[in-house]
């Protein structure tokens, strides 16, 4: 059974619909090609999918050992590259809580964003540059 219903409305923008929830969004081709840039890009999404899949398995390591993660933010940055036009590069900057974390639950964290399923979904010329900036 599908779970998502992709529609082109025209001008470089589409609507994905997710069937069971009944939400949407909505992309723009960027400026840079040939687009709006009104709404994320196709790669911008592939980017913040990256970022969010990463929050939820540490989500999912952190209420399983009890470790605070709430306020945890992440600034993402998409490097494109030429010849094909893709994505060579994701940097994702963690800004973590102001928590005294111990080096195990640092540890346990940072493997679980590393090895997110998206992570480990991208093709691996795509460079995943990623860093924790701790807060005590």
């Amino acid at each position: 059974m599908a779970t998502i219903q992709n529609k082109y409305q025209g001008n470089l923008r589409t609507q994905a619909q997710h069937l069971a929830s009944g939400n949407t969004i909505i992309t723009d081709a960027p400026l840079d090609n040939n687009g709006r840039g009104e709404a994320f890009s196709p790669s911008d999404l592939v980017c913040a999918a990256l970022g969010s899949c990463m929050m939820t398995i540490m989500g999912i390591v952190a209420e399983r050992n009890s470790i605070a993660i709430e306020g945890m933010e992440i600034e993402t940055t998409k490097i494109m590259v030429a010849d094909p036009r893709r994505i060579g590069e994701i940097v994702l900057t963690f800004k973590m809580p102001a928590i005294a974390y111990t080096a195990k639950e640092k540890a346990l964290l940072e493997n679980a964003a590393r090895t997110c399923p998206v992570a480990m979904s991208l093709h691996p010329e795509i460079k995943q540059s990623v860093s924790f900036n701790y807060q005590n």
